[in-house]
C-alpha cells in the first residue's frame, strides 16, 4: 500500500484497535523514559483520539528533572513553536485546534521532540496525520532529537518517503526505546 491517504486510513484503524487492546501500553512506555536520548527540554504533545497518551511519560520525565514543553501552531503553514508546560497547567486551543499552553508560558527551544504518529518503519520513516506540522518543524530544527511515541504494533515494513518527510532518530513504544541508524 503506497498511497498515503489509504495508508493513513488503515493505520488510524490499526492504532484505534491497538489502543483498545492494551490500556497499559502508555504506562509501560513511560517506564522506559530513562532510555530516551539526553535533553534538558523535552517537547511532548497532548494525545488526541487513539494517539498513545503521554501523560505518564510526561510525569516520568519531570521526575527525572527534565523540563517539558508543548508544540503550538501559530501559523498553519509555518513550523510550530514550543511553550513551557507542566502537567496540570491550563491550556487553550491553538490555530490547529489542539490544546496548547497560553502565550504567557514562554517560548523555549526543545532538545528532544516526542511526536505522535500513525506508522513508523525501521529506517526512521514516520507517517503523520498529513498536516505537515511536524515535518516543517523538524526541517526548521535539524539538530533536535526526533523521537516517535507509538504502539509497537504501528510499525510497518516500509513507508513511502517524500522529499519533505524528515526521518526520526528513534521510537519509544511499550516494548522499549529503539534508536534508528
Amino acid at each position: 500500500m503506497t498511497d498515503k491517504h489509504q495508508l493513513r486510513a488503515a493505520m488510524r484503524a490499526t492504532r484505534k484497535r491497538l489502543a483498545g487492546l492494551d490500556a497499559g501500553a502508555a504506562d509501560r512506555a513511560a517506564e522506559q523514559a530513562g532510555a530516551l536520548p539526553p535533553g534538558r527540554i523535552v517537547a511532548v504533545y497532548r494525545a488526541i483520539g487513539s494517539e498513545l497518551d503521554v501523560a505518564a511519560l510526561s510525569l516520568a520525565l519531570e521526575r527525572a528533572g527534565r523540563e517539558l514543553c508543548l508544540p503550538v501552531v501559530v501559523e498553519r503553514d509555518a513550523p510550530m513553536i514550543f511553550r513551557r508546560w507542566s502537567p496540570g497547567e491550563p491550556l487553550e486551543l491553538d490555530e490547529a485546534g489542539v490544546p496548547a499552553p497560553f502565550p504567557l508560558a514562554g517560548v523555549v527551544d526543545p532538545d528532544l521532540i516526542l511526536t505522535p504518529l500513525l506508522a513508523f518503519d525501521a529506517r526512521g520513516g514516520r507517517l503523520g496525520q498529513g498536516g505537515g506540522y511536524y515535518d516543517r518543524t523538524f526541517g526548521a530544527r535539524p539538530d533536535v532529537a526526533r523521537i516517535g511515541f507509538a504502539y509497537a504494533g504501528q510499525e510497518v515494513d516500509e513507508l513511502p518517503v517524500e522529499a519533505h518527510d524528515v526521518r526520526l532518530h528513534g521510537v519509544l513504544t511499550e516494548t522499549g526505546y529503539r534508536p534508528f541508524a
